[in-house]
């Protein structure tokens, strides 16, 4: 191979090594900035075949997609004093790749601890206005938008734009968390000892209120029994009366009759009478008819 080949193969290498390292390609997922001695020249952002000067001018790639911040454990206070550990998500893009590459050198851990500072500067503001319980009610989405709101300018200064603050996770801090476990642990005992209480007193209550009506009821019957008994008795003497007034030997005979039965019922009963006694009227008459005959 003659010097004049070799030279033409070193001079088409050099070349192909030129038109190589002045061609880069943007992807659809980034931005390209084009930058000379440390200078932006130029902004790609659409996905194609560039060119640049080869040497003096340099790319750097920056993210054009959605991305995503968490920021975990953050320690926040609520107006009642208590505080919270809080996880959020950060959902963000870079709008300004110009501005992005200036303020924090294209750099998304810079990028992230900014942002992260600002989230808990907001994070304090927003639950420092309200309790605990608020986080867990309708509020969640108020105070999720002041957060989103309150941090926006600080990213637009960054080059990035916030699309949204999520909050993950809500949560006490440990010895706030035993503490209001016992102080709730607490209540509920003081509760039940109330309910327990009037729980009592009902049914105190109701027992007075029964046993009055018990004894209200039981003096009626008796009243009623009495009066029962006692036209029972009126009846009964009444046909007592008449029975005498219709035959007065006859009823003497049989009241005398009860009275035998009553008082020779049992085996065991002695009587010391005079024979002579008028308890014996009807034998002493019945002994006589006897001798007559």
């Amino acid at each position: 191979m003659t010097f004049v080949k070799r030279f033409g193969l070193f001079i088409l290498a050099g070349l192909a090594l030129v038109l190589y390292s002045s061609i880069f390609v943007v992807d659809e997922r980034e931005k390209v900035l084009v930058t000379r001695f440390g200078e932006i020249q130029r902004t790609e952002t659409e996905p194609g075949l560039y060119f640049k000067i080869p040497i003096i001018e340099e790319i750097v790639s920056v993210e054009d997609r959605i991305l995503f911040f968490t920021s975990n454990d953050k320690s926040v206070q609520a107006v009642d004093g208590r505080r919270y550990l809080v996880d959020t998500i950060t959902v963000l893009r870079i709008d300004d790749a110009k501005k992005f590459r200036e303020t924090v050198g294209a750099s998304l851990t810079t990028a992230r601890n900014r942002v992260e500072t600002r989230i808990e500067s907001a994070l304090t503001q927003t639950y420092g206005r309200r309790t605990f319980s608020a986080a867990l009610s309708k509020d969640r989405a108020a105070m999720m938008r002041e957060i989103r709101d309150a941090v926006r300018p600080a990213a637009e200064n960054l080059g990035l734009r916030i699309v949204d603050v999520r909050i993950r996770r809500t949560d006490l801090m440990p010895q706030v968390l035993k503490e209001t476990y016992e102080r709730m642990n607490a209540e509920r005992f003081a509760e039940a000892a109330q309910l327990r209480a009037i729980g009592d007193t009902q049914r105190i209550k109701i027992r007075a209120q029964a046993d009055r009506e018990k004894v209200e009821l039981v003096a009626t019957a008796r009243k009623q029994s009495e009066i029962i008994r006692g036209q029972g008795d009126a009846t009964r003497n009444k046909v007592f009366a008449d029975a005498f007034n219709r035959d007065p030997e006859f009823f003497a005979f049989y009241r005398s009759m009860k009275a035998y039965d009553k008082s020779l019922s049992g085996s065991d009963t002695s009587l010391v009478l005079s024979p002579t006694s008028e308890f014996f009227k009807y034998f002493n008459k019945s002994k006589s008819g006897d001798a007559g005959k």
